[in-house]
């Protein structure tokens, strides 16, 4: 995993969209079509069948109870395949009217994060773009806490979109605290501005949590523009130090400059990044009421 690399996001060419084949995936679906007909990119559709979740055996006995299992196995996948087939075939149907280049992937696993990121490196992804679910106030990631989980394993793209979202893609803002995470979404932002149009702003937030952390804040803002400056980045640029809880300030900053999509550095299995610290990335996904891409390593 490590050594598998991904392109920036202005010259992606392949999008995996892993999908759970209900209606909470629609805005994720909406979001794959729109960054595969901007992009030119060909569109993976990805739906994963959860199987042997329950079987919890020795080793001793796995050999056995696997070889019982596997007839049962294809079973489970080929009718899971049928009920969830005429969602596919929209999807489909939908990328191949704007004509992307779309194929249909549907596997059975017993760990469904492992095999959607396992997927997306068969298939030369550059981006995971995910559906988001609530229930009951509380928000919860398809398929339990799936998208979590996929962004644990460090893929360096993961895109999590709530239900019905639609994009225009015109203002994107980067939550920095000045780790390697942070200036490598920072470079992904960039790489859109240099390649999509209908991008015309782009926010720059550092929170401090406290007035002696604001210092630090406003040189995360400074680096950031540094970047920007050396690439030339021909975009209305609006910068912001804020005091307060990080997720909070993102979340607001986001809602009050109607931003299209917000990005972040994440963590994968070698850490965690200063600012997200695990549960303010979750928290932002989980109130944004926006599309947030997570950048790993």
């Amino acid at each position: 995993m490590n050594s598998y690399k991904t392109r920036l996001l202005g010259e992606i060419k392949t999008i995996l969209l892993a999908t759970d084949g209900t209606g909470y995936s629609e805005g994720a679906i909406q979001e794959a079509i729109f960054l595969g007909q901007a992009c030119n990119a060909k569109l993976v559709v990805l739906h994963v069948v959860k199987i042997l979740a329950e079987m919890t055996a020795s080793m001793h006995d796995l050999v056995e109870i696997l070889a019982e299992t596997v007839a049962p196995t294809h079973a489970k996948v080929d009718e899971q395949s049928k009920k969830v087939n005429p969602e596919l075939e929209r999807i489909k149907a939908m990328a191949e009217t704007e004509r992307i280049d779309c194929k249909v992937v549907v596997v059975g696993s017993y760990q469904a994060d492992k095999t959607i990121v396992d997927e997306a490196v068969k298939h030369k992804a550059d981006i995971i773009v995910m559906g988001l679910h609530k229930k009951k106030g509380l928000s919860k990631f398809f398929i339990g806490s799936m998208t979590s989980k996929v962004i644990g394993h460090g893929f360096q793209k993961v895109l999590v979109v709530p239900k019905d979202y639609i994009i225009s893609g015109e203002s994107v803002l980067l939550a920095t605290d000045g780790s390697e995470f942070s200036e490598m979404a920072a470079r992904e932002t960039i790489s859109m501005a240099k390649k999509c149009t209908a991008l015309t702003k782009i926010t720059i937030v550092s929170v401090a949590r406290d007035e002696s952390q604001l210092d630090r804040a406003n040189e995360n803002i400074n680096y950031a523009i540094k970047l920007y400056d050396q690439a030339d980045v021909d975009k209305e640029l609006d910068a912001v130090a804020l005091v307060g809880r990080p997720e909070d300030i993102i979340v607001e900053q986001a809602r009050e400059k109607n931003i299209d999509m917000i990005i972040m550095g994440g963590y994968g299995r070698s850490g965690l990044s200063e600012m997200l610290m695990g549960h303010v990335s979750w928290k932002v996904i989980a109130t944004a009421q926006r599309p947030v891409l997570i950048i790993g390593k």
